[in-house]
């Protein structure tokens, strides 16, 4: 037991310290070039503003284009040149930034712009994830000790075990959706100015990886948020990855037990059908009556034959003509 809480202690260190280093090394490869890329904007734009009444429509085109690039790469063009010192590539952001690299996520509203940041990114993710899979499934077996345990003290309290195994799975299930959905969604409509479906809507595709990255946290640009915002999203989509992977692991287990379970019922239903079609074949006679058939034996010369057959199934009897003349 002391063993293991070495080993989790360990692993929960060295993924700490993957993920800071990693947001460090992020922050520090790709804020420079953020800087010159909301200067230029900034320039795009006021060149823009003071010469819009002699532009082209080609001019007009091109200018779209540029805002339509700028925006694709987290650059939004509002505010003047003061507003650079707003950084995508903070230590706050670039930690959220790791985290949804190493979970897999991807939103792509943010991304390095660097060759640096680019194939740093390609090794940082080729061990982050292998290292994030093991940490989500040693927090995934923390939180099934934890049922466990609840479910042994229900024991020792007389309660039946079909009963504890429900109230154990309801535990999970009610406190992971109140912890990890419904409080995190609250947060985000007071934050980020989102109605309350939509907080679920985004925690949910934040969490079950898809990430569309039609609402991702902190990119608001008349907003302020604090520094603290974005790394304490990434500490609770991490471990919200874990609950949610090992409620999807219940939910597979539930639903390959239904599917064995109908398939046993629908066999022994086969078999049941197919034994009374052959208890009905065993214990019921089946006749068969011969059509008249004339014949001359004698002199008399017009009697009749009636021949009469019958047949029973498993029985040892033979079958029995009778001629009558």
């Amino acid at each position: 037991m002391c063993t293991d809480k070495i080993h989790t202690g360990l692993l929960v260190i060295s993924y700490a310290t993957y993920l800071l280093l990693g947001a460090i090394v992020f922050w520090a490869l790709e804020k420079n070039t953020e800087i010159e890329q909301k200067r230029a904007v900034i320039q795009m734009k006021e060149a823009f503003l003071q010469n819009f009444a002699h532009l082209t429509v080609a001019d007009v085109e091109q200018f779209v284009k540029n805002l339509t690039d700028a925006v694709q790469r987290g650059v939004y063009p509002v505010g003047n040149e003061s507003q650079t010192e707003v950084s995508n590539w903070d230590f706050s952001n670039s930690f959220f930034f790791v985290g949804a690299v190493v979970s897999t996520i991807g939103y792509g509203t943010q991304c390095p712009k660097t060759v640096a940041g680019q194939i740093f990114c390609v090794f940082y993710a080729s061990f982050g994830i292998p290292l994030t899979i093991v940490f989500l499934h040693r927090v995934s077996k923390m939180l099934s000790l934890l049922c466990e345990r609840l479910g042994r003290w229900l024991y020792q309290k007389g309660m039946k075990k079909k009963k504890i195994k429900f109230l154990t799975l309801l535990f999970f299930l009610v406190m992971g959706i109140l912890v990890f959905l419904c409080l995190p969604s609250l947060v985000f409509q007071v934050v980020e100015g989102w109605s309350y479906s939509e907080g679920v809507y985004f925690a949910f595709i934040t969490l079950s990886t898809i990430g569309f990255g039609d609402y991702v946290v902190g990119k608001q640009p008349d907003k302020n948020y604090p520094s603290y915002y974005r790394s304490l999203v990434a500490i609770w989509i991490i471990f919200g990855l874990a609950w949610i992977a090992l409620l999807f692991n219940l939910l597979t287990t539930l639903l390959e037990d239904t599917e064995k379970k109908i398939a046993q019922d629908l066999h022994k239903r086969g078999k049941a059908g197919k034994d009374n079609e052959e208890n009905r074949k065993r214990y019921h006679p089946v006749s068969f009556v011969s059509a008249e058939e004339p014949s001359l034996l004698g002199s008399g010369g017009d009697a009749q034959k009636t021949v009469s057959l019958a047949a029973h199934l498993g029985d040892a009897k033979q079958m029995e003509t009778i001629f009558s003349l």
